[in-house]
């Protein structure tokens, strides 16, 4: 059977250990990891830029659920079109080592 991906349902936080988590649509608790080690005022400063993207996080998450709704048909599953919409917004956000222009 295959892995369905997991759409969060709220903002990620960090745990008491540090991790970056989120709960899912299913109402699980996901870890996404560890981060880099930070002093406290730096685990304060991206708290507070990830509570500030909160609303712009909800939009996202709306027009990624409007994009799937109007492509998605007998010819393109959900599953399909959410695993294109996600390689898709990595290749476009993450210029990866090719780029040497960075």
């Amino acid at each position: 059977m295959e892995d369905q991906p997991i759409t969060p349902h709220a903002v990620p936080v960090f745990d008491a250990e540090g991790n970056l988590t989120y709960i899912g649509d299913d109402g699980r608790r996901y870890v996404v990891g560890p981060l880099p080690e930070f002093d406290e005022a730096n685990v304060d400063q991206v708290m507070q830029r990830l509570l500030a993207g909160q609303n712009l996080f909800a939009e996202l998450e709306n027009l990624a659920s409007q994009w799937l709704e109007q492509i998605c048909g007998v010819d393109l599953s959900r599953s399909t079109a959410l695993a294109l919409l996600l390689s898709s917004l990595e290749m476009a956000l993450d210029p990866g080592e090719d780029d040497v222009s960075g």
